[in-house]
């Protein structure tokens, strides 16, 4: 018996059944992107693993335990990306993006890799879509980001869901926040998980953002960042906010919101829903004014954000919200012996050449088998040809909705078809 190889622990197949809801969000994602004049960026799924270690910080969980890196034939080390923003800019910076004086707004769309336990809403190959915003410090540009965050979500039809935005500092700010973080938490050091008490040292802000129940209650009381920013770091963000209300864009602020990744400065944002219980983030970024430096670019601020499709189509399920027109053809061929086959086989490619979506089985032959193909199939019309129709040179269209039938000549056929043909919509 032949060994049977499964799909690897952590991933998953994107079946037929499922496929479209995924393309439905896709286009969504892609109509808003072009309605704030994003333009696609497509990067490698793996890159030099110096990149990762460099922008993420090498003591952040990605790069001590999730990353995927291996070693190629000439013995250099690569990793699987574990995330999108660093791969954008490498790029940005690589191609000379940087030099042109012009504000870049990019998105992305593909598959990230980290490895995690896996777990409902998590897994070791997961699909995000990402925006990137690069060459403004203005205020604007960070309410303009999340303005299309917020665009995407309510396009889709979620409702359950809230925005919430906080201020993280910057390099004058975040030092001081940090020491009264460390003060803070090394009253409860016993208290806290393994991690953070690692965290406190390398990285205190992170122990705002752990799920451990006991370090969850301990930061409920925490110093806020909001009580430490600088007088740039607080008008930004008090801008920031006036310019989501003059969009009419309802907030909550959350001082507990950090980012995970060092590079991230200033404004942080999530989108969150109440649906999934912990794993509650539709999607999240943030501004980081210093990775296109970092990286050898000029000096440019940048903000954007990235959310994964898991939990959003996971959301969409559970409130019950449209995925758009599930596939079916339009025309289904329906043949009457041999000439009407070798009709069939001519009219369908035409049909199709004028963007007219038709499935037809040679192989079925009686008018009951192609029939209940048809029906099995959800199309939307029969197109009957058998010998007479051949003759006349007409065909019956059938809708299969309602059964109602009209002869149509030959020669006007298609014309006749886009008529009834609805345009596609999102």
């Amino acid at each position: 018996m032949a060994e049977r190889i499964s799909v690897p622990r952590g991933t998953y197949d994107i079946l037929p059944d499922i496929s479209y809801k995924w393309q439905y969000v896709i286009n969504v994602f892609r109509k808003i992107a072009d309605l704030y004049s994003f333009s696609e960026i497509v990067t490698p799924i793996f890159e030099n693993a110096r990149l990762f270690e460099r922008t993420v910080g090498e003591t952040s969980d990605i790069i001590e335990k999730e990353m995927y890196k291996f070693t190629d034939k000439k013995g250099r080390v690569f990793a699987l990306r574990p995330e999108g923003t660093a791969p954008v800019v490498r790029s940005f910076v690589e191609n000379n993006l940087d030099r042109s004086g012009n504000i870049n707004k990019l998105y992305y769309l593909g598959p990230m890799f980290r490895y995690d336990r896996p777990q409902k809403g998590r897994y070791r190959q997961f699909y995000q879509y990402g925006i990137e915003l690069i060459g403004s410090d203005h205020p604007y540009s960070d309410a303009e980001v999340i303005s299309l965050a917020v665009a995407f979500i309510q396009k889709l039809g979620l409702k359950n869901y809230r925005l919430e935005i906080n201020s993280i500092g910057c390099v004058n700010c975040s030092p001081l926040y940090d020491e009264q973080l460390k003060e803070y938490f090394g009253r409860y050091e016993q208290d806290l998980c393994g991690d953070c008490r690692r965290r406190m040292i390398t990285n205190p802000k992170r122990l705002l953002d752990c799920k451990n129940e006991s370090c969850r209650r301990i930061a409920e009381t925490a110093p806020s960042i909001l009580d430490f920013l600088d007088e740039e770091c607080r008008t930004a963000f008090e801008l920031v906010k006036e310019y989501l209300e003059i969009m009419k864009i309802k907030f909550v602020v959350n001082p507990r919101i950090i980012r995970g990744l060092d590079y991230y400065n200033k404004t942080a944002f999530e989108i969150v829903t109440d649906s999934l219980g912990a794993q509650n983030a539709l999607l999240g970024g943030g501004r980081y004014n210093t990775l296109i430096k970092e990286l050898g670019g000029n000096d440019l601020p940048a903000i954007g954000f990235a959310g994964g499709f898991e939990r959003l189509l996971a959301v969409m399920e559970k409130e019950n919200l449209s995925f758009g027109k599930i596939p079916a053809p339009f025309i289904y061929l329906v043949a009457l012996g041999d000439n009407a086959a070798k009709f069939a086989l001519k009219l369908g490619a035409e049909l199709r050449y004028n963007d007219i979506s038709v499935e037809f089985d040679i192989e079925k032959t009686s008018l009951k088998a192609q029939m209940k193909s048809a029906d099995r199939l959800n199309a939307d019309y029969s197109l009957i040809i058998g010998d007479e129709e051949l003759a006349k040179q007409t065909v019956t269209l059938k809708k299969m909705a309602n059964g109602s039938q009209q002869v149509v000549d030959i020669e006007n056929l298609i014309c006749f078809i886009k008529t009834r043909q609805p345009a596609c919509q999102l």
